[in-house]
This record gives C-alpha cells, structure tokens and sequence, in this order.
C-alpha cells in the first residue's frame, strides 16, 4: 500500500471534529486504540473514524482509512496523537478513536458528515 496519504483538513473542521469526539465521549459511546477501531469499523458500528497523522511507523493505522472508505465510514487525520487521546480522555496519546453512539452531538455529527465525505475513487 504505498502512498500513504492523510487528508489534511483545514483547523476549524478538525476542532468540530475534536469536540464532536469530547462530546460522544460524555454522552454517547467510543472505542479507542487501532484494534478497537478496527472491529468496529469492520462490525459497521463505527459513526464516525478519527486517525492521528503523527503515528510512527504509519503502517500501524494505514488500513483504517481504506476500510472505513470501503464501509461508507467518514473519517479524519487529526494532527497528533496527543490530539485525539486529550478528547477522548485518556493522559497519553491514541492512535485513532471512533463514535459509536454521538449522544448529544447527534446533530453535530450529521452536519461533519455532509462536510467530510469518504473519497470516492
């Protein structure tokens, strides 16, 4: 797979993006970590798929994007690790994070969806 490529997206999608996942983690339900992330991408109870851009060796991660574009998932690179697990609530950094259950950022996530479509190739 080579080419690994992140979609970089302008800072104010990715602070939405961020409280969307701060709000889900209070009211709603999330997995944390690849393998987590994976399963539930794989099991189509993913919402929505955020992936830290910053993670060492990317091969880690590189299948998350394709599949959740495979399964119809949106999904976003955050800049860093440290990023996407502050909001998710744990004290070190997370490779990637999914919704399961948005809680009270139902509407939120909707409008992020119709800004980030997966890429149709």
């Amino acid at each position: 797979m080579a080419g690994y490529v992140t979609q970089e997206l302008p800072d104010d999608i990715q602070q939405s993006v961020l409280e969307l996942f701060n709000v889900a983690r209070s009211t709603g339900k999330i997995k944390k970590g690849t393998n987590e992330v994976t399963k539930a991408i794989e099991r189509g109870t993913a919402k929505f798929v955020i992936i830290a851009g910053d993670v060492n060796p990317p091969e880690i991660v590189m299948h998350l994007a394709p599949l959740s574009e495979e399964k119809g998932i949106p999904y976003a690179f955050i800049k860093d690790k440290k990023s996407v697990g502050s909001v998710i609530g744990v004290k070190v950094g997370c490779s990637a994070a999914a919704i399961i259950e948005a809680g009270e950022g139902k509407n939120n996530l909707k409008a992020l969806k119709e800004k980030i479509k997966p890429s149709k190739k």
